[in-house]
């Protein structure tokens, strides 16, 4: 159904940009703030969000050639000019880590993030765990003394506003 949506000439790019942003981007990041990312995953989002855009905004017409082509990453960057899902997802996380960093001690969230169970892992080489990717996250937002600006509200806001209108979270793909 919405594969159509997409395709019909007779609608304009604003309205399936809308689309694409509102139910597409909200049912994909659903509950984001918990998601670990693979290599596999972050390439599988990329690759998805480039194709729902290519099928938006159509081929553009190569005056040079004389030719019809698809949009390049880059242009279609540029035209759209909003966050990726990868990088809202990384987005959400740190927003979540300075929700539950500024919880009372006793509350279950803090006490989960921080809780040692004891268990051995598995052999071979170990899967990410959620404070790794939050670290990893925030030393690409806010440099080395990221955790510092947690626990002060305007400098987090400032912190993460500039992670999004600047972009740093991009992990720009292959062409």
């Amino acid at each position: 159904m919405l594969q159509n949506f997409f395709k019909n000439k007779n609608i304009s790019k604003k309205p399936k940009l809308r689309l694409k942003n509102t139910i597409i981007n909200k049912m994909l990041t659903h509950a984001s703030e918990t998601f670990i990312l693979t290599k596999r995953e972050i390439k599988e989002l990329n690759i998805f969000e480039k194709k729902m855009y290519r099928r938006i905004l159509g081929p553009v017409y190569d005056n040079e050639k004389g030719n019809w082509r698809i949009l390049t990453n880059k242009e279609i960057y540029v035209t759209v000019k909003k966050p990726t899902i990868v990088e809202i997802v990384r987005l959400n996380r740190l927003h979540w880590f300075w929700h539950v960093q500024r919880m009372e001690e006793n509350r279950i969230p803090k006490r989960v993030l921080y809780m040692n169970l004891g268990t051995t892992r598995m052999r071979g080489r170990p899967r990410n765990k959620w404070q790794d990717e939050v670290r990893v996250d925030g030393r690409i937002a806010g440099g080395e003394g990221w955790q510092k600006k947690v626990h002060n509200r305007e400098e987090w806001k400032k912190l993460l506003r500039t992670a999004k209108n600047h972009r740093i979270l991009h992990m720009p793909m292959n062409e």
